[in-house]
């Protein structure tokens, strides 16, 4: 049985998202073992004995395909009703994912299909991703009545390229890469002659590059005033837009919105949550507007919680359920098997290079050169956990001089084979609350300055899992 993930809360006004906000805090403050653990100190730190007995032990004999689907809310009527409260309240609390009717939500959308010379390069995600969010982008920047974007993290130029050239937008493509640049420029250049060939007299108008590090709002800000002199450049009327911006960018781009008049609005898509810088201190200055120029917590609602999440729970926010939810067995079963090679290969580091420790080491995903077929050969896992861990000394720069007893460590790992997914997957059940928070937040902030703006799944999550474009206007009677 699967839960729909019917959320029952709006963040149509601030006093709306303040109250999910507060529900969703009331909800992950009991289960803080959870969001700021990590699973590689699964065995080191002896994390199971946080939970609640009952659910383990009805968890560890569950077939791996319903383990996997617990972040989507999924349940079955013999589990604990405890568990089961557990996962359909973390659904019931998650902003819905499903891609929104974009067309009926808002004014004068359009999707141009985007031909071949336009999308080489691109994958399906990134094909699915410019599609999608260039209609939104022209749309609202129509809805505003400008013809400028800035596109902030701009990479190799996809979304500027198709502004441009598809929508006839007046475009500026920001990124911190000369090298990306570079490559905007070049593609640019094959395009327009595409377009060139096939309009005669094309009036279309490249994108604009520039290479800036944006590290604040008055950079940003800066910037703007910089390229006043762009062609079609309206000094008074810009949107500015980011697709998958990363960690504090995201929040740069709101907050050059509030403090720029000359900024109509913002189509903002975040990602890398575990970039975000927190703010741990407590205190809360109502009269700074637009924060201390921390990532998180922004709202003054959400400072005066006093919640911090740190580093593993805004990692645990990049986890995507929907993409779980599609893992065969066979990839389950591969994906638990990694957590607890993992988790067994910090006893290795705990036992051997104890210094290595205090460096938070990160070894990188290694499943692809470990895909095989699953057996329940003990000793096969025990051999493949050997090679691991010899891979992941490599990338440490460990030396193998110190005759490690792999097996000997498997050996006291391999009882707790069968838990780790289990854990896993509560924990995971709480990754898309806690993006929730975090995009609530940043809505919430926007609110408290009288702002309308609202939150809008524009990917397939199933493709893009970081799908919900923020999307704010100044003067816009509609909104």
């Amino acid at each position: 049985m699967t839960s729909n993930g019917n959320c029952k809360y709006s963040c149509a006004t601030a006093t709306e998202t303040l109250e999910w906000i507060g529900a969703i805090i009331d909800f992950i403050n009991p289960y803080s073992f959870f969001w700021e653990s990590h699973v590689v100190n699964f065995l080191t730190h002896e994390l199971w004995k946080a939970v609640d007995k009952e659910w383990i032990d009805c968890l560890k004999n569950e077939p791996v395909e319903y383990l996997v689907q617990i972040p989507s809310g999924f349940v079955q009527d013999h589990w604990p009703s405890s568990l089961k409260k557990f996962i359909t309240t973390s659904s019931s609390l998650a902003f819905p994912r499903e891609q929104a009717d974009l067309e009926k939500v808002l004014p004068n959308m359009q999707v141009a299909l985007l031909n071949a010379v336009i999308t080489q390069g691109m994958n399906p995600k990134k094909k699915h991703e410019i599609e999608a969010l260039a209609g939104v982008v022209n749309s609202v920047a129509r809805d505003v009545e400008t013809n400028t974007v800035i596109d902030v993290g701009a990479g190799q130029g996809y979304l500027a390229q198709v502004l441009s050239f598809e929508y006839q937008l007046s475009v500026i493509a920001v990124d911190s890469s000369s090298h990306h640049g570079t490559i905007t420029d070049t593609r640019a250049q094959r395009i327009k002659k595409h377009y060139d060939a096939r309009k005669h007299k094309s009036s279309r108008k490249m994108p604009k590059t520039v290479t800036c590090c944006v590290l604040s709002s008055d950079m940003l800000k800066g910037l703007l005033a910089e390229q006043d002199t762009h062609v079609d450049m309206c000094r008074s009327s810009v949107l500015l837009t980011g697709l998958h911006a990363c960690g504090d960018l995201s929040v740069t781009m709101l907050r050059t919105f509030l403090e720029s008049e000359q900024v109509k609005a913002v189509v903002s898509i975040g990602c890398c949550y575990n970039l975000l810088s927190e703010e741990e201190e407590e205190t809360v200055d109502d009269d700074d507007l637009c924060g201390s120029g921390f990532g998180f917590p922004l709202s003054r609602g959400v400072k005066s919680s006093g919640v911090h999440l740190r580093r593993n729970a805004r990692d645990l926010a990049c986890q995507s359920a929907d993409r779980w939810r599609g893992l065969g067995k066979d990839e389950s079963l591969h994906n638990f098997e990694m957590h607890a090679f993992r988790a067994a290969f910090q006893m290795v580091l705990c036992k051997y290079f104890p210094e290595t420790l205090t460096k938070s080491p990160t070894i990188g995903r290694q499943g692809k050169a470990f895909r095989r077929i699953i057996t329940n050969n003990v000793e096969d896992r025990c051999s493949l956990f050997e090679k691991f861990s010899e891979s992941a000394m490599h990338r440490l720069n460990l030396n193998n001089n110190k005759s490690i007893d792999f097996a000997g460590i498997w050996k006291e790992a391999e009882p707790f084979y069968e838990v780790i997914g289990a854990y896993w997957s509560l924990r995971a059940a709480l990754g898309p609350v806690l993006e929730t928070l975090i995009l609530l937040d940043r809505l919430l902030f926007l609110q408290e300055q009288g702002v309308e703006a609202f939150m809008l799944p524009i990917f397939d999550p199933t493709l893009s899992p970081r799908n919900i474009a923020l999307i704010a206007t100044k003067n816009n009677k509609r909104l």
